[in-house]
């Protein structure tokens, strides 16, 4: 496919601005690290809302781009020599538009292997825990009269925001002083686990004080204020 029209996803979600990066999203934790990450990288885009409510995720159209049905995914239609590049996985997509940006991935190779590596500990570790814990405190989970789930994951969210805490004791950011992707996935989770979650008292929160400097310095940048809520829900 050598133009976005070739997608199928653009008949669902028709460019107005073809010559942009498409993003299919939802102001959700996951989305918004990417909506957050193009926001900072000042690359254009182009904001499509897929409706969980209209089950816009199960379309034949979205499965066309991501057949995982998750948000978000995006469609560069200038990708890796000149070509259109359709991509899902929220760290890929911030992994790919810091190298085509040049922005928020350090340069040196020891360096950049170091913010992968955090960003798979957001992936792997901080996402699924946190979604899990949210699941079993404010929603179905929470009518359970087993709290063994709930305890469970709220024991593992108590503990990665300790290594976390404990990274963040002497530097501004995961990585030091220099704001990274590794940030940008991060902290949308902290903050959806304090505010959306309302599990901050759950979790403890004021016994992570380094996080909840971090969190606040993230939270306060224009770009961050900008990318929570792209895109817009209607």
């Amino acid at each position: 496919m050598t133009k976005l029209s070739d997608f199928p996803i653009t008949q669902k979600w028709p460019a107005q601005h073809p010559d942009r990066i498409q993003l299919y999203s939802l102001p959700t934790p996951n989305g918004v690290k990417v909506s957050i990450m193009l926001e900072e990288t000042g690359l254009p885009y182009e904001p499509h809302l897929v409706s969980f409510e209209k089950n816009d995720q199960t379309s034949p159209e979205f499965l066309s781009l991501n057949p995982n049905n998750k948000i978000p995914a995006i469609l560069d239609p200038n990708g890796p020599n000149g070509q259109p590049l359709a991509l899902f996985e929220s760290g890929a997509c911030l992994i790919y538009l810091a190298e085509k940006s040049g922005q928020f991935m350090p340069t040196d190779a020891a360096g950049r292997y170091e913010t992968i590596q955090w960003l798979m500990f957001q992936m792997g570790g901080i996402g699924p825990m946190f979604g899990q814990l949210g699941f079993f405190h404010k929603f179905a989970g929470k009518d359970y009269e087993d709290k063994r789930p709930r305890d469970r994951y709220l024991a593992e969210s108590k503990r990665l925001l300790g290594v976390l805490n404990q990274r963040l004791a002497d530097r501004a950011w995961i990585m030091g002083d220099t704001y990274t992707i590794a940030d940008i996935a991060s902290f949308p989770w902290i903050n959806n686990l304090i505010g959306f979650y309302e599990a901050g008292g759950l979790v403890g929160i004021d016994d992570f004080p380094h996080v909840q400097r971090a969190l606040a310095a993230f939270v306060a940048r224009p770009a961050v204020v900008r990318g929570l809520t792209i895109p817009k829900r209607t």
